[in-house]
């Protein structure tokens, strides 16, 4: 065990608990818990986005996906970032307005209350969705935590999930929405640091000992040197869908990202948010991509049990004890970051979408905000225990997760902002058949063939389409008579 390495982490760990809680030293109320209250900067928010929006499996899956896989991982990192601007560009000023006019805290709120007619319906399938996932979600960051305590300090997996669960969920308990975004700027910074500094120390590594990635990437396989993996025909179009559909998650339907949006003030703050999402983007997912190239000239296919610890062990064959603490500690922001924001999510729907809103218990504003943060606590150790019992690879469940709530919640919100007549009940069959198609598609073979990130998105849009049709509301109905026009 490296205790230099060590006392980093244990650094790093105070660091982050105490920036949360001094800002979480402000006149909390629930909405200051859920949503920031509005005391937050675009930059900060941008920055609390995107490294929410990438966790671990952008630095273990990602590029230990590109290690195993070669040129053709690109594609992963086109659809995402392809996403992400897309997003940033078109939809975050749209969800910062719709906020201010239906006064909403969370996603599942904004479409409860933009459908009224079927609001509890809507919030109580939205939640059912989100906190089916996103435990999962949160299980995969800590299992992630756990391979990196196991790879850079032999610390048993088990006792490395129980540590993570620990700063997460305190962290999030402290100040909610305000502490996890500051918390989430610093870890920002950190994880692109380790994106961008990493690739250039490995190239020149690579340069020095007079090693060749092209030669390497012939030598790892057949299909590692080529851009679309060896694919011909037909199967180009499945390998492009497969790696570019991560894409559609992104419009919209990830809650977790939503709220950064909607807790943007006003305009100058969203346009300051738009250019540093899109510049950490291209620079976090070009690092990425680097670092997975480089690790197959630098080590052989069979080196690793777990493709997901190449880039941990990476910083420590490259990389000083004080340096490799720092960057490391980059991979544990990323797992924090995305944890913390799926948990404030869940808490979010339970205790404003369904407690508040949808049951409408008769509760005071401390009392509503004690149930939050018992939400926190409990979510936090259920994706404890999910880790601790699961198996899955970070970058399937990250996958699947990426399917069943941006797949399904994507299209929702994409009719919702630019098609007049999405009615609520195809917004009900737009939840239902994404949550559905989901389980059953990850559930066979078919998931291999063409990935449910693709197949879900159209499945839930088409059902949301002709269920609108068949089904509109009454204002829509009105309108196409020619009734109610003037009041």
């Amino acid at each position: 065990m490296d205790y230099v390495v060590l006392t980093e982490f244990i650094l790093y760990f105070l660091l982050i608990i105490v920036v949360g809680y001094f800002t979480s030293r402000t006149k909390m109320s629930h909405d200051v818990f859920i949503l920031g209250g509005k005391k937050l900067p675009g930059w900060a928010l941008a920055f609390s986005e995107r490294a929410t929006g990438e966790s671990a499996w952008l630095l273990l899956g990602y590029t230990g996906f590109v290690f195993a896989t070669g040129l053709s991982g690109i594609w992963v990192a086109a659809g995402i970032a392809s996403g992400i601007i897309f997003a940033w560009v078109f939809l975050s000023r749209k969800f910062m307005k719709e906020r201010e006019k239906y006064h909403v805290l969370t996603l599942p709120d904004y479409l409860a209350t933009k459908f009224g007619d079927k609001a509890k319906i809507i919030r109580w399938l939205t939640t059912v969705l989100i906190a089916s996932f996103f435990v999962f979600y949160v299980g995969a960051q800590l299992a992630g935590a756990g391979k990196l305590f196991l790879t850079t300090f032999g610390i048993n997996e088990t006792a490395g999930i129980m540590i993570a669960t620990l700063v997460i969920i305190a962290t999030a308990l402290f100040g909610g929405f305000i502490s996890v975004v500051w918390t989430d700027m610093i870890q920002s910074i950190m994880m692109l640091v380790t994106l961008c500094v990493l690739p250039i120390v490995a190239l020149i590594y690579i340069w020095s000992n007079d090693l060749s990635i092209a030669d390497s990437l012939t030598m790892a396989g057949p299909s590692f040197d080529a851009w679309l993996g060896g694919a011909t025909g037909f199967a180009i179009g499945v390998l492009f869908f497969n790696h570019f559909s991560w894409f559609f998650g992104y419009l919209g339907g990830q809650p977790q990202l939503s709220a950064r949006f909607m807790a943007m003030k006003n305009e100058k703050e969203a346009k300051q948010g738009i250019w540093i999402a899109v510049i950490w983007t291209l620079l976090a997912y070009t690092g990425a991509f680097l670092i997975g190239l480089a690790a197959i000239a630098m080590y052989k296919q069979d080196s690793f049990t777990d493709v997901e610890t190449v880039l941990p062990q990476m910083i420590i064959d490259l990389m000083p004890p004080w340096i490799s603490g720092l960057l490391l500690a980059g991979i544990m922001a990323a797992i924090i970051t995305t944890a913390n924001s799926q948990l404030m999510v869940v808490t979010s729907s339970v205790s404003e979408d369904i407690i508040h809103k949808t049951l409408g218990l008769n509760i005071s504003d401390r009392q509503l905000l004690l149930i939050s943060r018992m939400t926190v606590f409990f979510a936090g150790v259920t994706g404890m225990f999910i880790a601790l019992f699961s198996d899955s690879l970070l970058y399937l469940v990250v996958s699947w997760a990426w399917a069943g709530v941006g797949g399904t919640l994507s299209p929702a919100i994409l009719l919702t902002f630019f098609w007049k007549r999405y009615s609520s009940v195809g917004l009900i069959a737009t939840i239902i058949s994404g949550f559905v198609f989901t389980v059953i598609w990850i559930s066979t073979p078919l998931d291999e063939m063409i990935t449910s990130r693709f197949t879900t998105f159209f499945i839930a849009s088409i059902f949301g389409v002709i269920f609108s049709l068949l089904y509109p509301n009454r204002n829509h109905e009105k309108k196409d008579l020619g009734i109610g026009q003037n009041g």
